[in-house]
C-alpha cells in the first residue's frame, strides 16, 4: 500500500508539441489579404461637415432609417400638403376672384404640425448620439464640436423648411394657374418664404437646445411640446386681456406681449421686414425691439447647444 500512494512522477520536460528541438522556429507570419494604402485626397472638416448635413437631413425624414422612423415626418408632411393641395383645386375649379388663403396665415393656421414635427425628429437629430454615446466617434474625428453643433442645426433647419416651404410653393403654383395677380401673388409668397426661413431658423435653434439638454427622447419630446404650445397660449390669452376689444387698436403692450412666442415674434418680423401681412404693422421702433429680441434668442439657443457639446466632449 505505501508503495502505491507514493509521489507522482515529475512530468518530463520538452519541448511544446509541434516543436523540434534544434529547428528554429519563425514568431509569426504576415498575411496579405488585399488592403492597399489610401492615396487619394483627404477631405476636411467642409467635407465631413456638408456629409453630416446631408446625413442628418435625410434622418429627419427617416431616410436610410427603418420603415417605422418614417412615419411620423411623412404623415406630418402629408397634412402640411393636403390641404395646399385641396385650396388650389377649389380655386382653379371656382373661378375665384382672390385666393382664400395666403402663405403667412397658412403657417399661422397649421402651427401645430410645425411643433408636433420638431417634437418628434429634433431628438433624433440631437439627443440619439448623447444617449448612444456615438458623438465621441464624431468628435474623435476633425470635426470639432462646433461643426457638429451647427451641422445638425443646419440640417434641422432645412428639415423645417422642406416641411414649411413645399404647401407655400404648391399654394404659389396654384394661384398662377387660377391667373390672380402675378405682382400679387408673388409678393405673398415671398412673404412665406420669408416667416418660413425666420421660422425654420427659430425653432431649429429652441428645438435642438432643448433636445440637446437630454439623452431621453421622451423628455425632449415633452419639453419642446410644452415651451412652443404654452407660449403660444400665454401671449394669445395676454393679448385678449391687454387688449380686448378687436374693433380698436392693439394696444402698445399688447404689441409687444408677442414676443413671448416664436410663432407670433416671427409674424411680427416678417411684417416689419416685408411690410407684409400680419396682425398688425409694427413701428420702426417695435420692429427693431422684434428683430433684436429674435438675432438674441437664437445665438443664445446655438451658444447653448455649442457649450452641451463642449461638456460632452470633456466627458
Amino acid at each position: 500500500m505505501s508503495d502505491q500512494l507514493g509521489p507522482p512522477p515529475s512530468p518530463q520536460l520538452g519541448p511544446p508539441p509541434g516543436l523540434q528541438p534544434g529547428v528554429p522556429q519563425r514568431a509569426g507570419v504576415i498575411h496579405d489579404i488585399g488592403y492597399r494604402h489610401y492615396d487619394g485626397p483627404r477631405l476636411g472638416r467642409f467635407s465631413i461637415w456638408q456629409a453630416l448635413v446631408v446625413s442628418s437631413l435625410r434622418h429627419a425624414y427617416g431616410l436610410g432609417r427603418s420603415a417605422k422612423s418614417k412615419i411620423m415626418p411623412i404623415l406630418l408632411l402629408a397634412v402640411m400638403v393636403v390641404p395646399v393641395a385641396i385650396i388650389v383645386g377649389i380655386e382653379s375649379a371656382m373661378k375665384l376672384e382672390e385666393p382664400p388663403l395666403t402663405p403667412v396665415r397658412y403657417i399661422s393656421f397649421l402651427q401645430a404640425v410645425i411643433a408636433l414635427y420638431l417634437a418628434s425628429q429634433a431628438p433624433q437629430l440631437f439627443s440619439r448620439d448623447l444617449r448612444y454615446r456615438s458623438i465621441v466617434l464624431y468628435l474623435a474625428r476633425p470635426l470639432r464640436r462646433t461643426d457638429y453643433a451647427l451641422a445638425k442645426l443646419t440640417a434641422l433647419v432645412l428639415a423645417l423648411m422642406i416641411l414649411i416651404g413645399l404647401p407655400l410653393v404648391i399654394l404659389y403654383a396654384g394661384a398662377l394657374l387660377a391667373k390672380f395677380d402675378f405682382t400679387d401673388m408673388t409678393k405673398e409668397f415671398l412673404s412665406g418664404i420669408v416667416a418660413a426661413l425666420l421660422l425654420s431658423i427659430l425653432l431649429a435653434a429652441i428645438g435642438g437646445l432643448i433636445a440637446a439638454a437630454t439623452p431621453r427622447r421622451g423628455f425632449a419630446v415633452a419639453a419642446i411640446i410644452a415651451v412652443l404650445i404654452v407660449s403660444f397660449t400665454a401671449v394669445v390669452t395676454t393679448v385678449a386681456i391687454l387688449s380686448p376689444d378687436p374693433e380698436l387698436p392693439i394696444t402698445t403692450a399688447a404689441r409687444y406681449a408677442n414676443l413671448g412666442s416664436p410663432f407670433t415674434l416671427v409674424d411680427v418680423l416678417q411684417s416689419f421686414i416685408l411690410r407684409g401681412g400680419g396682425d398688425f404693422k409694427p413701428t420702426t421702433a417695435q420692429g427693431l425691439v422684434f428683430a433684436a429680441v429674435y438675432v438674441a434668442l437664437v445665438a443664445v439657443c446655438v451658444w447653448g447647444v455649442n457649450v452641451r457639446y463642449a461638456k460632452v466632449a470633456r466627458g
